[in-house]
Formats: structure tokens, sequence, C-alpha cells
């Protein structure tokens, strides 16, 4: 088995001042940016001053400081302008849509981020949706829907001749809608069912909804606002073959009056659980005519003769090109649910830092945080935020490698081989970090007491515009059974004497599968079991021991007489689905503990920061690896019942460890307290007084009901009782 590599740092030297920069590249004035300066002094105090860190410099150590500039501009922009301000009470369905609308003009006219920006610097795009998505998902999603899911998708799926196209999309001309999902069919994207007959004699494609079920559907934008549609359907050629899904531009509504075009019924959907500012909408079809050019044609075209033509010979690799797109929106998803976290821990920890329910005497009571129970609810998932915050960002600039290797042409096998395995991580990273975020949400709300109850601390409204998270861009139990197929082929090359050397590394240790099944639970300790390479080693005993029971158990079907459809099916729980779970655990885990050993962008871990992140990467590993206790135990990786007494006595420790830490931790990673927008969250501390005001400044709150004369009149009791 490969040797593990112990987290062991080189010193860093230096503190932070106003006067002495954190970072060798950083300047000394960033400390003046708003999201640098001092919180105000209150009820934190306390906590702030126990950190066993500068909360200034683990924020500058995560992030560089064009992008903490970039935050910070984004921010303070949309903090200055009235139209963001927020009302305190919830708004009406159409209001909300009126106001992110609006909103979404103004980012055009701010104009915050350009192309030059992103090619310089990726990262800037993920931030900009981040800043934009905390403070309000239906505004980040309005405006990314039409920039990137329409514009990006006609540029990377189309050719020049839609250059018009996209210039009007982008200078706010046209407004962009993405229509893939079907009434009765979502993830089974081969099974859609709306078609675009080519017509030879006038050079058009004719779209057509068969019936109901093949209505459009879900389609964000689509619902009031939309006036172009990418729009997949089967494409037919003259001949009456089906050539297979292929996405068109299809103009859904005039641009000066935003009537819907003749030939096709386009509608509203209506209230959803959450994201009520987005219109998703739905599309029906009546041999509604597009010229031929609106098909998109890098994976395919037709000539003005009606002949079908693609550079694919293989008409699966030409499938999976044209749903591009979606592997980029599972890498964004990712990012969005970590911001959430970023969102409610805060809120949480802060009010957990200042509420005094019990003491142990009668007249002394203690901040909830105290509490071990407490600690062990919010803890764990804070130290998720900080790992998954890590894999958000890294991930996203490789899959941005990916596009660009794509954007000049790159045909080469390793480009291949890197989109396979992005694709499987982004099938897993999704799933993982939005239920990580979803029940995180849910327990910073029960933490929170009523409290957390009241809308105007913002919990309600965070889980349920993460929930769609979960469903979105692939079915969360869904997506995943597409990395365990790429874990799976990787089992097949290894029986066959290959060698596995993926772009990434992310499944390289495979090649010492039998060493690493050999091997053992070896810590004796509570000590011990905080090394992160306990977690590591763990996890890749895991990933083989699953990876081989998921192989076996799909052929045990088969040879029950089961075909690969149904054989497959049966080995999805407690096999394949635990398979990618633990794959993507452990690259996220693995990332952390590299960035602890190795640093980031050449600069090592500043030395006062290394024991908080080395505590929150025992942390994580732990508390993610204890759900696998049962597989650990079949497998004979542990035996007794000491080791899960010292996993969760470690567990306990560490959450003890990182309790002082926690308010300077979310300090490092909150957002400003405008965008954050919760009384009990505000950096001040100030819970009580903030609840307050936002209670008395409630709209019509001091006054008696409209309805009041109805109380005036009493009702005669018994009148109604005999019917």
């Amino acid at each position: 088995m490969e040797d593990s590599k112990p987290v062991r740092l080189k010193p860093a030297s230096g503190t932070l001042s106003s006067s002495v920069t954190a970072e060798g590249n950083m300047s000394g004035d960033v400390l003046s940016l708003e999201i640098l300066r001092d919180p105000p002094s209150g009820p934190l105090d306390e906590y702030r001053k126990r950190a066993s860190f500068d909360w200034k410099k683990m924020k500058m150590f995560y992030y560089a400081e064009d992008i903490l500039r970039f935050q910070n501009k984004i921010w303070t922009t949309l903090e200055k302008d009235p139209l963001f301000s927020k009302p305190m009470e919830t708004p009406t369905m159409e209001d909300y849509r009126e106001a992110t609308f609006l909103r979404c003009k103004r980012l055009f006219e701010y104009n915050l981020i350009t192309d030059e920006e992103i090619f310089s610097n990726p990262l800037k795009h993920k931030m900009f949706t981040d800043c934009v998505g905390m403070y309000d998902w239906s505004l980040s999603a309005k405006f990314l829907l039409n920039v990137e899911m329409t514009g990006g998708t006609i540029t990377a799926s189309g050719s020049p001749r839609h250059g018009e196209i996209v210039d009007k999309i982008k200078n706010f001309e046209y407004f962009g809608c993405f229509a893939l999902t079907e009434l009765s069919h979502g993830s089974n994207t081969k099974a859609m069912r709306t078609t675009a007959h080519y017509i030879t004699e006038s050079q058009e494609f004719e779209l057509n909804t068969p019936d109901f079920e093949a209505v459009k559907i879900w389609s964000g934008n689509m619902g009031k606002t939309a006036t172009h549609a990418i729009v997949y359907a089967q494409l037919y050629s003259p001949d009456g073959a089906c050539q297979g899904l292929h996405s068109f531009v299809v103009p859904i509504r005039d641009p000066k009056t935003l009537h819907c075009v003749p030939g096709m019924v386009v509608g509203d959907m209506g209230e959803k659980l959450g994201l009520n500012g987005i219109d998703n909408g739905f599309l029906f079809f009546n041999k509604y005519r597009i010229p031929r050019e609106y098909l998109l044609n890098k994976t395919g075209d037709v000539t003005p003769e009606g002949k079908y033509v693609t550079p694919y010979k293989d008409p699966s690799k030409r499938f999976g090109a044209s749903l591009g797109a979606l592997s980029g929106g599972r890498v964004g998803i990712t990012g969005m649910c970590v911001c959430n976290l970023k969102l409610c821990m805060p809120i949480a920890i802060r009010y957990s830092a200042v509420r005094r329910p019990f003491g142990p005497t009668d007249t002394e009571e203690i901040p909830v945080i105290e509490y071990q129970l407490q600690q062990w609810r919010l803890i764990p998932y804070l130290a998720a935020t900080y790992v998954l915050e890590h894999f958000s960002d890294s991930f996203f600039m490789d899959y941005a490698s990916l596009r660009i290797s794509i954007m000049v042409g790159d045909k080469s096998e390793r480009s291949a081989e890197l989109g396979k395995e992005i694709h499987a991580l982004s099938c897993a990273s999704k799933p993982l970090a939005g239920w990580i975020a979803r029940d995180a949400i849910q327990e910073c709300r029960e933490a929170c007491g009523g409290h957390g109850y009241f809308g105007v601390n913002r919990l309600g409204v965070l889980r349920n515009d993460n929930d769609p998270n979960c469903t979105y861009e692939g079915d969360n139990n869904v997506i995943l059974q597409q990395t365990s197929n790429y874990l799976l082929s990787l089992l097949d090359k290894l029986s066959s004497g290959e060698k596995i050397d993926s772009p990434l590394e992310s499944v390289n240790f495979l090649n010492d599968m039998k060493n690493i099944l050999s091997s053992r639970f070896t810590p004796t300790s509570v000590a011990q079991c905080m090394d992160p390479e306990v977690s590591v080693n763990a996890f890749r005993w895991l990933v083989c021991r699953l990876l081989v029971d998921s192989s076996q158990r799909f052929q045990s079907q088969m040879k029950k007489g089961s075909d690969g459809f149904t054989a497959r099916n049966n080995s999805q729980a407690y096999y394949c689905r635990s398979l990618a779970l633990a794959y993507i655990e452990l690259t996220v885990l693995e990332r952390f503990v590299t960035l602890l050993r190795e640093g980031k962008d050449g600069e090592d871990v500043p030395a006062d920061l290394v024991p908080v992140l080395a505590r929150i990467a025992a942390l994580f590993g732990l508390w993610r690896l204890e759900k696998h206790l049962t597989t650990l135990y079949q497998g004979g990786y542990i035996s007794g019942n000491e080791p899960p007494k010292l996993i969760q006595e470690a567990i306990l420790h560490l959450c003890y460890e990182l309790k002082d830490d926690a308010v300077a931790l979310v300090d490092a990673i909150a957002p400003t307290d405008f965008i954050l927008n919760s009384p009990i969250g505000k950096s001040d501390g100030q819970i009580y007084k903030n609840l307050y005001s936002a209670m008395i400044q409630g709209p019509n709150a001091l006054e008696r009901p409209s309805y009041w004369k109805e109380f005036v009149n009493k009702p005669i009791i018994g009148s109604k009782s005999k019917l």
C-alpha cells in the first residue's frame, strides 16, 4: 500500500497587522476593503478573542487578492443601490419577479464582469455567481440562465453563424432560457419526444409537440420574460430517419412586445416551493417552423438539401457532447450549495455564541455553543463548509481547463479522459454538497430554536432555495449512477492488466487495490484518530471494498437471469450508491489534506492557520467515515467495539477544540451583513436588539387587523350546526 504522508507543513512567519501583508503577493491596502473591516464590538467579542488565529489571515489565505477585491466590489455595489434593498415582509410572487427582473437588468448596466476578466481568471466567473447568489439565488439564476445556459450553450454548441444571437443576448436585446426537460421525461434525456422535422423545400425545421406529455417544462425565464429558448428535440432528416437529440435556437416571444409568437403556447408554471423570483415556464409547439440555420450545428448539421452530417462516428459520443452544458451546471451547483453553507453557518454559530439558555447554577447562564450537543450538531457542518469550499474552487478550475481545451480543439485522449473524470466527479459532488447543505440548513434552523423559524432570519428561504439543487441538472440519486459506472469501468481495466492514470489522479490509488484491501484500521487512541490520514486511508479501503462488492453484486444479479438494466438497477442501494459517495468523500478530503501539506498558489499554509485547518480536515473525515461503519465492519477493516468509540470520541473532542474558533471561522467566510440579511446572524452579535428592531419595523406590526370588525360582530353560537 502507498505510504501515508502525514500532514507536516513548513512554518510561515509573520502575523497580520494593518501595515504588514498576510501573504507575499497581497498588498497592504487590501485591509481597507469593507469585507476585511473589523466587525462591531459586541456580544461576540469574547469568542473572537478566544480564537487561535486571525480571521482576516484565514480569509486572505482562502481567497486571492483579486478575488477579495472582486467580492467587495459586487457586494458594496449592491448594498449602495436602493433597487437591491429587500422588504421586511415576503413579497407577492408578481412583485418578487418584477424586482428580480429589474435587478437582473441592473446587473447588465453595471457589467460587473467582462469576458476579458473571465478569460484572465476563470475563477471570477464562479465568484460572480456566488456573490450574486448569496444575495438572492433567483437573481443569480435569472442572469446566468440567460447569459451562460443560453448564450454559453449557443457559443459552445453552435458556430459563427449564431454569433449575432449571442451578441444580442449579451446586450439584453434577447433574453434566453434552456428547454430540455419535458412533462414526462427528465433524467432520461434520450427519450425526449419533441420533434424537429427538416423540410427541404423551405429549408426549415418544423418543431412539434406530439402530446401534452411532451410539453417542455421547468424552463427558468420561459414563464414570462424569455424571447429565445435553447430547445432540445429529436431531429428527423427528410428520409424519415431520427438522428437523435439536437439543440436549436428558437424564438418564442417578440422582443419588442413579449407577446408569444404564433405556432406555440408558452406559459408560466406558477408558484414553487422556492426561487419564486424565477418564472419557470412550459412550451407546446404546434408545427412551428424555424430556419435551418437555427440548428446548433457543432455536433451535427443538415445541409440545405437535407443530408445529415456529423463529425462524430459514434452516436453516443455526439449525444454526450450535445449535453456538455449539464456537466458545467453540476460543477456550478456544487459551488452554490457551498455558498448556502457559508450563509447558514454564520447565522447559527453567531447565534449560538450569544444565546444563553441555561447554566451550571440558577444565576449563571452560558452560551449554547458551550453545550456538547450544540457543538456536535453544528461544528461538523462548519468543517464541511471549509473542506467543500476548497474542493469547489479547485474543481471549478479543473472544469475551466477542460472547457479551454475543448475551445482550442484539443481532441487528445488525455482531454477525453479529463472529461470523463470531471463528469464522474461532478455527478457525485453535486449530491454530496446538495445533501450536506440541505441537512446543515435544517440543523441550523433547529439549533436556533424558535428564532430560527422566524422568516426574517432567512433560514427558511435558504432551505427552500437550496432544495432544488438536489433535483435539477440530474436527480442526486440518479446521477450518482454515472459516477459508479465510471468506477466500475476502471475495475474492468485493472482486471485486464491496465494501469490507471487519470488526469486529476482521483482514482490512481486503485492501482494499489490489493494492498489497500489487506490494510486495517490501526489507531489505538483518540489522538491517533485525529490525524487526517487515518480517514484518508479508511476511505481508500472503503472505495476499493465497495467497488469489488458492487461488481460482484452486479455479476450475481446477471447470473440469476437478470438483464443488464435490471442487474444494475438492483445493485444501487448499499452498493453502487455508497461507492459513488465514498469516492467523492475521499476526493474532497484528499484535496483538503493536500492543501494542508502543499499550500496553494505557491504559498505555504501560514503557521498559525495549520492547527485549526488540520482539525477541520480530521473532523470532516471522521464525521463522514462514521456513516460507513457498517461497511467497515462487514469488510473486516475494523473489528471489536473499540474503533467506533475512538472515532466518536475523536469527533466530540475535535468539535470541542474547534468551539472557540467557530466564530472566527465563520467571520472568515461570511458575506457582509447586507448580503447575509439575517438579524440573528449579523456580525455585531446583537441578536435580541436586531430581532426586536425587525419585529417593530414589520408592515402593520403595531396596527389592528383590517378585519377587526369581525371580532366586534359576535357569532351566534351553534347557529350553523343544523345542515
